[in-house]
């Protein structure tokens, strides 16, 4: 009975070893870029965007090639999908103050990458813009937020639609299908049992794990494709490398917002003392003045012996 125990145990401890998963970031960067991986990146984009979405191609630009430094707060994919629209997912794991800004200026750069020189405005694609965000973001409740652009009438409030006649003689595509749309996962914020496809991928993008018997598109993918142990020792090395690196920079991050309060605390704990104590000064003064006062000395002297004016002096 012992043995077979501890044959259960090891069992154990080899499948915690085979079910360790890869990082999402690492995984973009790395595997989902070869072409025999794309079926885990069509199945993420398919719960994201409620569609299903196919991958022809990664595309390469400026904004997410790797570069000599290979910042590794920053990891970009752009794809494009079998309705020839771009579709931009980044990871961003640390603190951004300009971050919504990013996002657009990003969008911009790929609409304008894609369209010739030339070519007419019926050719600017759609772009979809997903965000992983391991950061807290604006205030809200809930960790998912999908935009885009809308046109609201400012005295009626309602949205402006494009009616069949004017479609078919001027408008070929309906707003929905020309403008970006962004989506922002707030990976923090997810604290829920997982339900649903969205909550199952959210689950393996927050820590990392797979429920054995999933069949969430892309995450059965992954199970296959992205473990841990299937990586050559070089790889693993260096994903253990990236992962250090991350802990490391939010210790950083983290050490100087603490430190940040405590030395806020510290001044303004001084300044309330410096600020009593000339706040009590003053008081006491005004106190000195008014008993000079009430003994008939002449507002010169009072002004002269305290340091107030007349004006404060007659105010008493």
């Amino acid at each position: 009975m012992k043995e077979l125990d501890q044959k259960d145990m090891a069992e154990n401890e080899r499948q915690e070893l085979q079910d360790r998963y890869i990082r999402f970031d690492w995984a973009i960067k790395r595997l989902l870029r070869q072409k025999a991986n794309f079926g885990v990146l069509n199945g993420f984009l398919t719960v994201m965007l409620r569609e299903e979405v196919n991958i022809l191609e990664i595309l390469e630009s400026e904004s997410n090639q790797e570069s000599a430094d290979d910042k590794f707060n920053r990891v970009d994919i752009k794809a494009r999908n079998s309705k020839g629209e771009i579709i931009i997912v980044e990871i961003q794991n640390t603190r951004e103050v300009h971050y919504l800004e990013r996002i657009l200026y990003g969008v911009a750069k790929a609409i304008t990458e894609h369209i010739s020189l030339g070519e007419g405005y019926q050719n600017v694609k759609k772009v979809y813009s997903i965000s992983i965000l391991y950061f807290d973001l604006g205030v809200g409740t809930d960790y998912i937020y999908h935009g885009q652009n809308h046109f609201t009438g400012v005295h009626t409030g309602d949205r402006l639609r494009i009616n069949t006649r004017d479609r078919d003689a001027v408008i070929t595509r309906l707003p929905a299908e020309i403008f970006p749309e962004y989506i922002l996962i707030r990976v923090n914020e997810f604290d829920k049992v997982a339900t649903t496809p969205l909550d199952e991928w959210i689950t393996y993008l927050k820590d990392g794990t797979i429920r054995p018997d999933t069949t969430v598109p892309g995450l059965r993918e992954a199970r296959e494709k992205l473990k841990y142990y299937s990586m050559s020792s070089s790889e693993r090395h260096a994903y253990d490398e990236h992962l250090n690196a991350i802990m490391i920079q939010n210790d950083v991050l983290d050490t100087a917002k603490w430190e940040g309060r405590l030395e806020g605390l510290a001044e303004g704990e001084a300044k309330g003392k410096a600020e009593g104590l000339v706040e009590g000064k003053a008081d006491a003064l005004r106190q000195t003045a008014a008993k000079m006062k009430r003994m008939g000395m002449p507002t010169a002297d009072i002004a002269t012996c305290t340091g107030l004016s007349a004006e404060e002096i007659e105010k008493l």
